[in-house]
């Protein structure tokens, strides 16, 4: 792979860009992006510095054409233990219009997390409560280390999840979501799977290892076909398969073919080469 060696199984990447901020931003020269929550005195707890970061990372992620994939991770011992103590503190005593300014925050960095036309990674240790659930919901693709533990723990302060609530019950549909968003119930990397909130348990400290081939299996697929296949699951989740709907499947699948990807993915698979969007 362009820029990259492997070693004893892990991915060993180059680092090119970075920008130092309670959200760290890398990315490498396979245009592998890595945003990692950097608050780990507070156990990567958010508040409005770190929305407000996360949520310009990710635009300019998405405005970068040369981003194949964005890995979300935690700095320090936990993934992420949702929003800051201190900050709920403050907005305690904030106005209305900051409690609502501090809403949208959250609710439209998770959407945007959700929506990013772009493969998303979650990398998960330890603590992920509140939002920290969010995060990892609204990604594509999770890997957790066996000393995780979830928690959606909004009611149990009160105050209802609803930031996060199209995320989970996207990831672990309405039945669960009502379990866990209602009991606040802690639970293990091997119930999170079950329900469908992870998709990988690695071993602790094994993380970068797992997620090495999932990087590799990314950067064989075509990237306009990836993100156009993304957006398409986003836009047709919910919506019944009608006359209209399937015709636009159609037209889409027949189109795609006269496309510069389908062309060369057609044209590699016959020649029996590698496409050239993976570089070796």
């Amino acid at each position: 792979m362009n820029g990259s060696k492997r070693a004893a199984g892990k991915l060993i990447i180059k680092v090119i860009k970075m920008s130092e901020d309670v959200v760290l931003k890398e990315i490498n020269e396979n245009g592998i992006a890595t945003v990692t929550l950097n608050r780990p005195t507070v156990f990567n707890g958010y508040n409005e510095e770190l929305l407000t970061s996360l949520a310009t990372h990710l635009a300019e992620i998405e405005a970068d054409a040369s981003v194949r994939a964005v890995v979300i991770r935690g700095a320090g011992k936990h993934f992420s233990a949702g929003a800051d103590v201190n900050w709920f503190k403050e907005l305690a005593e904030a106005s209305d219009a900051d409690k609502k300014h501090a809403a949208n925050l959250s609710t439209g960095a998770m959407r945007k997390l959700f929506e990013l036309e772009i493969p998303t990674i979650a990398l998960v240790q330890n603590a992920c409560f509140g939002g920290g659930v969010g995060y990892i919901a609204a990604c594509d693709i999770v890997i957790a280390s066996e000393d995780a533990r979830f928690a959606i723990t909004e009611v149990r302060v009160g105050i209802t999840p609803a930031p996060i609530l199209p995320q989970v019950i996207s990831a672990i549909g309405v039945r669960q979501a009502r379990r866990y968003t209602l009991s606040a119930e802690t639970f293990d990397v091997h119930e999170a799977k079950q329900i469908g909130l992870i998709h990988e348990i690695c071993p602790v400290g094994g993380l970068d290892e797992a997620l090495a081939p999932v990087i590799d299996a990314i950067l064989r697929s075509a990237p306009q076909a990836v993100g156009d296949t993304k957006k398409l699951i986003n836009d047709i989740a919910n919506l019944p398969l009608d006359d209209e709907l399937a015709d636009r499947l159609a037209s889409m699948s027949a189109g795609g073919r006269d496309t510069p990807e389908g062309i060369e993915g057609f044209s590699a698979f016959l020649e029996k080469r590698t496409p050239n969007w993976y570089k070796t």
